[in-house]
């Protein structure tokens, strides 16, 4: 079972906001601190854990060539509302709501560090 996964900021005021106001629409809402960060957990624990955090070695975060990181939401409807939250509150588009391959519905974006997530529901 995935315990969590963690994506690397270098302005935490500004991923806590934008996470503070993305989680909530998949459920996610803030657990415990970690040492450099935070964590939002989804359902009762022990829950998957998504984690943002500075680097450890004092160095800058980056986001891996290659990393996606994808929450499964509901609905069609909730693909595209969280996609669009996620541009208002600065990511950038990788990728607008639709269908994707027969799978269901699929929605991509990168938060303010560059870190590429995904939200789907299954058809």
């Amino acid at each position: 079972m995935l315990g969590y996964v963690m994506v690397g900021t270098n302005d935490m005021d500004k991923a806590l906001a934008f996470y503070d106001a993305l989680m909530p629409l998949m459920d996610g809402k803030r657990s415990m601190p970690f040492p450099k960060g935070q964590s939002y957990v989804f359902g009762d624990k022990p829950a998957p854990m998504f984690v943002i955090t500075s680097a450890s070695d004092g160095e800058a975060c980056t986001h891996g060539n290659g990393t996606m990181f994808a929450f499964n939401v509901k609905t069609p409807e909730k693909v595209a509302e969280i996609h669009a939250k996620a541009l208002e509150l600065g990511a950038s588009d990788e990728g607008a709501p639709g269908p994707r391959a027969g799978f269901g519905e699929f929605a991509y974006f990168r938060d303010p560090d560059g870190n590429k997530l995904a939200v789907f529901a299954l058809g």
